[in-house]
């Protein structure tokens, strides 16, 4: 690399990491309100109930069989095999260990927080009479089917803006993401197996675990990236993109 081009790296290095670590504050911020509401049953954490109780008046037998079979999609162990199963295949299309590297961390985090999140917090669920069979047990707060879909399916979606190089599939995987993790969250509360707040402090907390990692992963690709020698013939498969560094 020569010395006209190391500014403009180093600029862009600043920039990414400025643009994500503020995402990441920012996202952080918002969660650590969220608690703080609930702790002191202010705000967002006044609309549980109401929120709950709209909720049970529009539920119908039909809606609550289809939304009950699609909120176990969300449980731990589904949601991390479908993201490794979707990982396998843009994987195997891509050659990018990479892939491997981010999803296993995202995973991993969520799960992590989830377990210890919910006994730190301690927050019971609302009353089994507001919620649809099969009755969940443990702690409320925060939703971990909330959490796990919006890292797994945002991360999925991060995964294939990188990767693939038709834009009509980025933007379906980003929609498709956007749309899981939101008809997770929103299945939890219909369900009354979650408070609306448990469901807003997953979601934020999803996304800045996803900006963190997001973060990094730019921030190294564009340090090590390096300008193709002439003539070098991309290996990777016409519908893939043939990212900088990183394996």
């Amino acid at each position: 690399m020569g010395t006209t081009e190391r500014p403009a790296v180093w600029r862009t290095l600043v920039l990414t990491g400025v643009v994500g670590g503020a995402v990441f504050a920012l996202l952080v911020a918002g969660a650590a309100e969220v608690y703080e509401q609930v702790v002191a049953s202010r705000a967002l954490a006044a609309l549980d109930e109401p929120v709950l109780a709209w909720m049970m008046s529009v539920r119908t037998p039909t809606a609550e069989t289809l939304v009950t079979g699609f909120t176990n999609l969300g449980t731990t162990v589904p949601m991390v095999a479908i993201g490794l199963v979707l990982s396998a295949v843009l994987y195997r299309a891509s050659r990018r260990r990479t892939v491997w590297v981010l999803m296993l961390v995202a995973s991993a985090g969520s799960v992590v927080f989830t377990l210890v999140g919910k006994p730190a917090f301690g927050r019971a669920r609302p009353p089994l009479a507001s919620a649809v069979p099969p009755y969940e047990q443990g702690f409320s707060f925060p939703s971990g089917h909330t959490l796990n879909s919006t890292v797994v399916a945002g991360m999925l979606a991060y995964l294939t803006v990188w990767l693939v190089a038709r834009r009509w599939l980025r933007v379906v995987a980003v929609v498709l993401a956007v749309a899981w993790s939101v008809a997770m969250g929103v299945s939890r509360v219909y369900l009354g197996h979650h408070w609306l707040s448990d469901v807003v402090f997953a979601w934020l907390v999803g996304l800045a675990w996803l900006a963190l990692l997001i973060t990094v992963h730019q921030t190294l690709l564009r340090r090590s990236s390096r300008a193709p020698a002439a003539g070098a013939a991309s290996t990777a498969p016409a519908d893939f993109r043939s990212p900088p560094a990183l394996p």
